[in-house]
């Protein structure tokens, strides 16, 4: 079981149009909605792939009805933590060769009982989890500490945990010490302070991290695929897309199929190799679609312990 929480979740509004021009009218060629937020999305790619999971998330307002909707109808096990703010929707402006434009809302304003209650929660469907993920940005109200002392009650319940986010609330979780971080490239160059535009730049800041206490550091790089760093171990996976259709969740994609590959038994480098497979194949669906089955089927993943750490990453 995976337990994740997700503080500030949304409905995910995508919107296919030709090209995106700025202050003109567009018409568009399609559209659809997903629930969103980055652990609701890890919860929905575990689901997809029949992985036990159960998503905590406060819910409010009509757009939290219709969020509880859509993760009934994709089979996703949720625990709605009830908050007198509305869930946030985010907009999504999808273009033919993949570029995305995101529109995201801050979202509900939780008072420190509703940001309690959160915590009880999670903690309360801990108990027997393989792993508990934190993720994403959190909303207005909520202490800049919650990750960390997610971290910190986690792990006193003998429980791994995970945290995916940003900013300030990222590095206060980091020197919690998670049993395992997903920075994307541009996350952890802010969490160490400079840039890194070397694959050797990424290993370096990874080992650093891993070195003060972190067990696991697994960075997403996008096109570059992704670094994986333990005391152990350097492993880097990619999987080239032709054709992407959207990058929307492809990250929260990759975290799940790692932490499934872990709390299956595989190493860590076959966990990664999973990891980019899901999140490879996201990237080939519209909108925040996750994958099925079937979306897995026919990507070639490529995985070394040795790679050029000479190459220059995309920014």
């Amino acid at each position: 079981m995976i337990v994740t929480l997700t503080p500030n979740p949304s409905i995910d509004r995508a919107v296919f149009i030709d090209a995106l021009h700025r202050g003109e009218v567009h018409r568009a060629g399609g559209g659809r909605i997903d629930p969103g937020g980055k652990g609701v999305n890890v919860s929905r790619a575990l689901a997809a792939q029949s992985a036990a999971t159960t998503a905590v998330l406060p819910i409010g307002g009509p757009e939290g009805h219709l969020l509880e909707e859509l993760l009934d109808d994709a089979g996703v096990d949720h625990c709605s933590v009830p908050v007198s703010g509305t869930v946030r929707m985010n907009i999504s402006v999808l273009e033919p060769d993949g570029t995305t434009t995101k529109l995201n809302e801050p979202g509900p304003e939780l008072s420190p009982a509703e940001v309690d209650a959160l915590l009880t929660a999670t903690l309360e469907r801990a108990a027997g989890a393989a792993w508990v993920v934190g993720c994403g940005s959190l909303p207005p109200g909520a202490p800049t500490e919650l990750y960390a002392v997610l971290v910190a009650r986690v792990r006193e319940r003998g429980v791994r945990v995970a945290v995916d986010s940003s900013g300030a609330p990222f590095a206060a979780a980091v020197a919690a010490r998670p049993s395992l971080i997903k920075p994307n490239h541009e996350e952890l160059a802010e969490l160490v302070g400079h840039a890194l535009p070397r694959l050797s730049d990424v290993r370096a800041a990874a080992h650093e991290l891993v070195a003060d206490g972190i067990e696991i550091v697994a960075v997403s790089l996008g096109g570059d695929g992704a670094l994986l760093v333990t005391a152990d171990e350097v492993v880097h996976a990619r999987a080239t897309i032709s054709a992407p259709l959207s990058t929307v969740g492809a990250g929260d994609c990759m975290l799940a199929g790692l932490l499934h590959g872990l709390s299956s038994g595989q190493s860590a480098p076959d966990a990664l190799s999973t990891g980019v497979l899901w999140g490879a194949a996201a990237v080939t669906l519209p909108g925040s679609r996750v994958p099925s089955p079937d979306d897995l089927r026919g990507i070639p993943v490529e995985m070394t312990r040795t790679p050029d750490l000479t190459r220059t990453l995309a920014t």
